[in-house]
């Protein structure tokens, strides 16, 4: 029997968490068939959840069919929780992406079909809904086609279209042939000599779709049933076996963490490679620390179930990892995935209500956040406030209502922002030396900031020797240059830029006769901690900085008619259209927008598009503040602006 880890994914509302209801029915894990509305299925465990009919975290469920053993993973469909949908991308062997025949192919659809084609993931594509009223067949193979991939296979098509009648019939037709001979000279040469058998031309079709060369598409409806029977005879023929030897180095990946009833850190981890049994010690994280894990449960047949060992191929939950993040390595690392979404664009503060401990807010924010390694906590010591960065309002609202309902805190929220970025305009540089004019640190730091590509991140360069000091004080900088680029001069993150150390020297170590080390002599590690921000603090001074707002690119599709009102409620919200063309009686607009208006564009776009208008748009670029203010951010660090300030905060030694 062999492995197989598949995801579910969808724009909401296409029927995904039903459809992984119905699989499950139709396979005997469950006897009754769970409701969005009722709020009684299998994956969507969270009460918030069950309420509000959408997926908010990922869940696993295990079931088998015939020598196949597939772990299921229903993710969350809504754009705002995008983070969860990454996570679970790199521990997929294949997936099933969910279009509604009704809706059609829609903004969310296309962004996730694109990153699963990136990622050579090998996807089949379920049109639900074919028995509702306003289903489409044809059209939405043409979307799907044209908006999400060419190389599309139908598997079969539609009988009794819209009604509760409605019917798959598979088979494949003329448009599969054209594109399997298209991408094999030797199917195409078996089909002109008339030796094309049906039984090569499926065996070509489970090659393609492995490799994700080719996407088959099945018909059907998670609520009557028709075309699941198809769809679970394609998930078990043409998508890949899990890969990895079980007697191979460990290596997995955490993609989620949960915690337990007495609090203690959950780990979901896909094993890639060897055996890991319980009570083994095992490195993880960035720092390689080891842990001991404690316990092991695999998913079988619908739950979770305790076992003392899982094996490459598998997913697990492992307990005993005190200290274990999103995304960590178990054992040896796989090399970085690196994100395959946009980080959140906005922020906003976070209130607490009458009575609401502050104590107790920080700690649930931080439980949060360490369930969501892209969702990220900024604590203000001096305001006692704390930020949260977010991919959209109803996300906002799912925090809100998680604190309240999971914590008990009454939270509300101000306006969200932009969480914005600051580049260097030029060039600058600055020293301080080791015992000289009024620098108390006994260290000699100079730093050069330089501007740097576009998404080139931060690169740390030496232009002195490496072994002129201890390698510890080199660290200390970096480090130190690192964490101050977090509040450049406006207080935003300074992206994109190169710092190199020009000048360094310390006291070495010293001590009086008879007696041990003297620090007030020699150079320690917080002397060049304490130096590094003022010096780099100066030198982007000098430098200078631009603040950059984030933008994303948007698609408008809308009745041409309607163009007209558009244009200038675009213009207000700073959006700035690139391309305009009309193909019928539809008109496609694709631009640019500022990441914080996309939302009211999205509550404008029906009024002035009689409902008919179609808005996708994701993170594109970072573009300089051009109108207004500077828009700045409030400072959490010591200040190092403030010469004065950030001394006395930081050292007793004011320098005179």
């Amino acid at each position: 029997m062999h492995m197989l880890n598949l995801g579910i994914l969808a724009h909401v509302d296409a029927g995904k968490t039903s459809l992984t209801e119905r699989l499950l029915h139709s396979v005997g894990v469950i006897d009754e068939i769970g409701s969005v509305d009722t709020g009684n299925t299998q994956t969507d465990t969270l009460e918030l959840e069950r309420r509000r009919g959408i997926t908010i975290k990922s869940a696993v469920v295990s079931f088998a069919l015939d020598d196949v053993t597939v772990n299921l993973i229903d993710t969350p469909g809504h754009p705002d929780f995008i983070a969860e949908v990454e996570r679970v991308l790199g521990v997929l062997d294949g997936a099933v992406l969910v279009v509604s025949a009704v809706e059609g192919v829609q903004a969310q659809t296309r962004v996730l079909m694109r990153t699963l084609r990136r990622l050579r993931i090998p996807t089949l594509v379920f049109v639900n809904k074919v028995d509702r009223r306003g289903a489409r067949h044809e059209g939405v193979l043409r979307a799907v086609s044209e908006r999400l991939t060419p190389a599309v296979v139908p598997m079969g098509t539609v009988t009794g279209l819209g009604t509760r009648e409605a019917r798959f019939a598979p088979g494949l037709g003329p448009a599969a042939l054209d594109v399997l001979t298209d991408q094999d000279d030797d199917l195409l040469a078996a089909y002109v000599e008339g030796t094309l058998c049906d039984a090569r031309l499926h065996a070509a079709l489970a090659a393609r779709t492995r490799r994700a060369l080719v996407h088959p598409v099945f018909f059907g409806s998670a609520v009557t049933g028709a075309g699941v029977p198809e769809l679970i005879t394609g998930i078990r023929e043409l998508l890949p076996a899990a890969g990895g030897d079980p007697d191979g180095p460990v290596s997995g990946t955490v993609f989620k963490v949960e915690r337990g009833p007495a609090g203690e850190k959950i780990a979901y981890a896909r094993m890639f490679s060897g055996t890991l049994r319980a009570r083994d010690r095992v490195p993880y994280a960035d720092a390689r620390e080891e842990g001991r894990i404690t316990a092991i449960s695999v998913f079988d047949q619908g739950t979770d179930v305790r076992r003392d060992a899982v094996r490459a191929g598998r997913i697990a939950k492992v307990w005993g990892l005190a200290d274990v993040r999103i995304g960590d390595a178990l054992g040896e690392p796989r090399g970085a995935d690196g994100h395959f979404f946009a980080p959140p664009t906005l922020e906003t503060v976070v209130v607490p209500g009458p009575g609401t401990d502050r104590g107790a807010l920080h700690l649930a924010l931080t439980r949060l956040a360490e369930q969501d390694p892209l969702i990220d906590l900024r604590h203000d010591e001096i305001r006692r406030e704390t930020s949260v960065s977010l991919y959209g309002e109803v996300q906002k609202e799912v925090v809100q209502a998680t604190l309240a309902e999971e914590f008990g805190l009454d939270v509300t929220f101000r306006e969200t922002t932009p969480l914005c970025v600051e580049k260097p305009a030029g060039t600058g540089a600055a020293v301080e030396f080791n015992g000289k004019d009024d620098n108390p640190f006994l260290a000699t730091v100079g730093l050069r900031v330089e501007p740097a590509p576009a998404g080139a991140g931060v690169d740390f360069r030496l232009a002195v020797e490496l072994g002129s000091m201890p390698y510890a004080f080199f660290k200390a900088i970096e480090d130190t240059v690192r964490d101050t680029l977090g509040q450049g001069l406006h207080g935003w993150q300074v992206a994109d830029c190169t710092v190199t150390l020009t000048d360094c020297g310390y006291s070495p170590r010293q001590s009086h006769a008879h007696q041990g080390f003297d620090k007030s002599m020699s150079s320690t590690g917080a002397d060049f901690r304490g130096l590094t921000p003022l010096v780099l603090t100066e030198a982007l001074r000098r430098a200078g900085t631009t603040v950059h707002e984030p933008m994303h690119r948007f698609r408008l599709e809308a009745p041409a008619d309607t163009v007209g009102a558009l244009l200038p409620v675009l213009a207000a919200l700073r959006a700035v259209p690139r391309t305009t063309r009309t193909d019928g009686d539809s008109a496609v607009l694709e631009g640019a927008i500022p990441a914080d208006r996309v939302h009211e564009l999205e509550q404008r776009l029906p009024g002035l598009t009689r409902g008919e208008g179609e808005l996708e748009s994701s993170f594109d670029h970072y573009a300089p503040v051009t109108r207004g203010a500077v828009p700045s951010r409030a400072r959490t660090d010591h200040n190092p602006l403030n010469r004065k300030e950030y001394l006395l905060r930081v050292t007793r030694r004011t320098g005179g």
